[in-house]
């Protein structure tokens, strides 16, 4: 029924519309991802200030009519993440992670524990920036994966089972691969299994580190998931 609707919700992307409008993307804990239109947000004196920004995350009342856009009618912050826009590495990590919940999250399905993934995400860079970095954002995307419900195997090679010499790793199988079941594949180093084992294990506060070889091996088993089982291809994890 039209009427209004009260949500928490992150801004994932912000754009400008016509003379003094914004439409928003916003993931929410109950709706999923949403559009809405936020009408004379960019006026001097818009009620709504600078908080209809992308990393903000806010408590919205929203009005639902027939259109596919949700029209914003009120805003309150509930955390703004102002340290993340005083740092690059920090911005770049908070920009990556909501590009990476809008592509595999692109439904009003709820999720409430990639929301909540979300805002750890960047409440963490806010906190401490030097927690921004490659390690990190494999970590988150691991754990969207998870959600997703397109997590690797890690445990044993994803077509025969076997559990020794997992020297490979396969995005159509889902998971690491044994020699004898390596066709397609690409190597894995046994540095980069573990990375992604503990990586996927732990909370994102203890991001395991690892070499940046390793990382790359660990992006691209990664990217392998979820283009072949999500049909999403990401941006890369770290600006090249």
């Amino acid at each position: 029924m039209p009427g209004p609707v009260k949500t928490q919700g992150v801004v994932l992307r912000s754009l400008r519309y016509g003379e003094a409008d914004r439409i928003l993307h916003v993931y929410t804990p109950g709706r999923g991802k949403l559009g809405a239109i936020a009408k004379g947000v960019r006026r001097a004196r818009s009620r709504f200030g600078g908080r209809l920004e992308p990393f903000f995350r806010l408590n919205l009342i929203l009005h639902e009519g027939r259109s596919e856009l949700l029209t914003v009618t009120g805003a309150e912050t509930v955390a703004g993440y102002p340290r993340l826009r005083e740092h690059a590495a920090a911005l770049d990590t908070a920009a990556r992670a909501c590009d990476a919940v809008a592509r595999l999250f692109d439904t009003t399905e709820p999720h409430p524990d990639v929301y909540n993934l979300l805002c750890n995400e960047l409440a963490l860079p806010d906190a401490e920036p030097a927690r921004a970095g490659h390690a990190n954002q494999l970590a988150f995307r691991l754990k969207l994966l998870l959600a997703a419900g397109y997590a690797p195997q890690l445990a044993a090679c994803a077509s025969c089972g076997e559990r020794e010499h997992l020297s490979g790793f396969s995005g159509a199988a889902g998971g690491v691969v044994c020699p004898a079941c390596e066709a397609g594949s690409f190597a894995l180093d046994e540095t980069a299994h573990a990375f992604l084992v503990d990586a996927l294990g732990r909370p994102l506060a203890q991001t395991p580190p690892a070499d940046e070889r390793a990382l790359r091996q660990a992006e691209r088993a990664i990217a392998a998931t979820v283009e072949h089982h999500a049909g999403v291809r990401l941006r890369e994890a770290v600006a090249r």
